[in-house]
């Protein structure tokens, strides 16, 4: 299986998962008590675009960074995540940086390409285990917020959608003599 069908799947099953069916059914909120400004500077962009990279790899197809995933991140996190979870992932961030420092005696940045897709590869499970056994009550886990928010950014975007994906600009091509028979039932319009 190719990085391309890989990523098709990983989409379709985490379709109705991404970001929890709040995000999808509340929409975005405004204003919060905790302070997210900083996650919109040049460092923590340039590092949440890292971590997304690292996810999401530039191959015969754009990567995460070249979809600028970190600063949609941080506009997710600012204008449509909750408090609580907005300190969770906050505080993911800076936890991350320190499973490097502890694993490899040096923070994301400065690890090579191997040791951050290790890392993160054993934050993914350690999120898929803390998920199996997650109470509705119990916190989200970071990694996984993380996670989904590349893959949402990346496929939402313009690299993402038309590089990665097949793309079919909405509405689509105009065919206004296309065969019809008497009994055929309508478009459906989407």
């Amino acid at each position: 299986m190719n990085r391309r069908d890989a990523i098709g799947r990983v989409g379709l099953i985490l379709g109705g998962t991404i970001i929890g069916a709040e995000f999808f059914l509340s929409g975005c909120k405004s204003g919060g008590s905790v302070n997210t400004d900083d996650l919109f500077n040049a460092d923590t962009t340039a590092y949440m675009d890292e971590v997304a990279e690292t996810i999401l790899p530039e191959t015969s197809t754009p990567g995460a960074k070249a979809a600028k995933v970190g600063a949609f991140m941080a506009v997710m996190v600012r204008d449509c995540y909750t408090d609580d979870d907005q300190k969770i992932f906050k505080k993911g961030l800076n936890d991350l940086n320190d499973a490097s420092k502890k694993k490899y005696n040096k923070g994301f940045m400065e690890a090579d390409a191997k040791q951050r897709t290790e890392l993160l590869t054993e934050l993914d499970k350690e999120a898929k285990e803390y998920s199996k056994n997650k109470k509705p009550e119990d916190p989200n886990h970071y990694f996984t917020m993380i996670k989904q928010l590349t893959l949402l950014g990346f496929f939402t975007s313009e690299p993402g959608a038309t590089k990665a994906l097949r793309y079919l600009p909405v509405p689509g091509k105009y065919i206004g003599d296309y065969p019809y028979k008497k009994g055929d039932k309508a478009w459906a319009l989407s």
